[in-house]
């Protein structure tokens, strides 16, 4: 009897861990689904707001926060067909933050979207409303967001701009080069095929200038096809 009640408590220890086991694991899929769904949510242009990072961290810190959010969505571990997606933009993010010259962009884009908040709302970077730029969850921590926003947005529209216009340009370039190339291309077989022809010619004028020379002497030629016969001498009347 107790060796029975011994292992109706041991199975039910077991059970009580599996509940356990199946509540860590469905809060830990809960944490996967909840990062994935806020990277893929973020504005992919702002490598910051990707990583969930603070514009200025040193790069220990940006490395130390790719390492932990990779892990905790990386589509090896988790079921969420949008892990991939997360990943990839995650994997951009670090890129872009430890690339100096993105990262020297997208400070400059930071800077500029809180200056023109600032004037639109004729404040100071002194003001009492101005420090609630780097308050967390404030209107104007928000309000600075959507001006990055827009910054970036209008200066990824002139990069595009930009790109289009030299792609175009080098198009046209191309384009100029391959007729010049076809251009001399006809000047060297006209060329070549001018001195094949040559021979030819040099053997008509040959032909030609023999053929002038041979009817240009001797008698007159007799009518209706005859030979030419050898010529009269005119008698020379005597007068007296």
């Amino acid at each position: 009897m107790v060796v029975a009640d011994k292992e109706e408590n041991k199975t039910e220890e077991i059970d009580e861990l599996e509940a356990l086991d199946a509540l860590d694991k469905e809060a830990s899929e809960y944490k996967k689904d909840a990062e994935i769904d806020r990277i893929l949510k973020a504005f992919q242009l702002d490598a910051y707001a990707v990583l969930n990072l603070q514009p200025g961290v040193p790069d220990p810190q940006i490395k130390a926060q790719y390492r932990t959010m990779s892990l905790l969505i990386h589509p090896d571990k988790s079921s969420n067909p949008l892990a991939p997606s997360a990943f990839d933009r995650l994997k951009k993010a670090q890129v872009t933050l430890l690339d100096a010259g993105a990262r020297t962009h997208l400070d400059e884009c930071i800077a500029d979207a809180r200056t023109l908040l600032l004037r639109e709302r004729k404040l100071t970077v002194d003001a009492p409303e101005a420090r609630q730029l780097y308050e967390e969850g404030s209107e104007m921590k928000e309000a600075w967001r959507r001006k990055t926003v827009e910054v970036l947005v209008e200066g990824e529209q002139r990069r595009r701009k930009q790109a289009k216009a030299q792609m175009q340009e080098e198009g046209r370039e191309m384009r100029r080069v391959e007729e010049e190339v076809e251009s001399r291309k006809r000047r060297r077989d006209h060329e070549t095929a001018w001195e094949e022809s040559r021979e030819g010619r040099i053997g008509s004028w040959r032909n030609f200038k023999g053929g002038k020379a041979g009817g240009g002497g001797g008698g007159t030629a007799a009518k209706d096809g005859g030979e030419a016969g050898p010529k009269k001498k005119k008698k020379i009347k005597v007068l007296g």
